[in-house]
């Protein structure tokens, strides 16, 4: 509840003056519009640093993502050189897999002949030695014959009835396959069995008599 001031109170006096000059200024007056313009000023200011808040997390966030997608691009680089390195000398054993079928075809050449047995234990030896020298750099053939057809694997030159093998069954390696690594690079070239062809029904009646 608010307290009358007295008569011959001098301080309450003065603050209700003060009071009812304030409130009968007008709305025009400078001072008043100077407090407005401040109040203006101020919420510009506000408003302008809520702005580069607003572009300084959104260069945060690009920085962030330029940060992972270099590094992202430096493991992909490294993972391709990686690859480069591992299959570099993929071109030359492709070379030396000819000359290791050619020795392979002269050993089974001299498997059938009676009177070649020193060649035969030369080239053998040096069957042994490409193989062993192929090995060394990841090299191994692929199993093939007896084994299912796996394309990812094996090629298959034809297909050939069966009645003792599943169908799509590698019944011949006509050449070696080779991975380095875990890179097929050469399939094995093979044939493939499928079922054996069912012979025709014969008739079930005879066949009606002419006229």
């Amino acid at each position: 509840m608010v307290q009358k001031s007295q008569p011959g109170d001098p301080s309450r006096e003065a603050d209700q003056a003060i009071s009812e000059h304030l409130a009968a200024r007008p709305a025009n007056d400078p001072d008043v519009a100077a407090s407005a313009s401040q109040g203006d000023a101020v919420l510009d200011d506000l408003n302008e640093l809520q702005k580069k808040a607003s572009e300084r997390d959104e260069f945060l966030s690009l920085l962030q993502h330029l940060r992972a997608d270099y590094a992202n691009y430096q493991k992909r680089v490294q993972r391709e050189m990686e690859s480069t390195r591992r299959y570099a000398g993929q071109g030359l054993i492709l070379d030396l897999l000819a000359g290791l079928d050619n020795v392979e075809r002269a050993i089974q050449a001299a498997d059938k002949s009676a009177d070649s047995s020193g060649l035969l234990d030369g080239i053998r030896l040096v069957h042994q030695q490409l193989v062993a020298a192929l090995a060394r750099h990841g090299v191994q053939p692929i199993a093939a014959e007896g084994k299912p057809f796996d394309p990812a694997f094996h090629e298959a030159l034809f297909e050939q009835p069966s009645a003792d093998m599943p169908e799509r069954t590698v019944l011949q390696e006509l050449q070696k396959g080779y991975t380095l690594h875990d890179r097929v690079i050469r399939p094995a070239k093979v044939a493939v069995s499928r079922a054996a062809a069912q012979t025709d029904m014969a008739p079930s009646s005879a066949e009606p008599n002419s006229n």
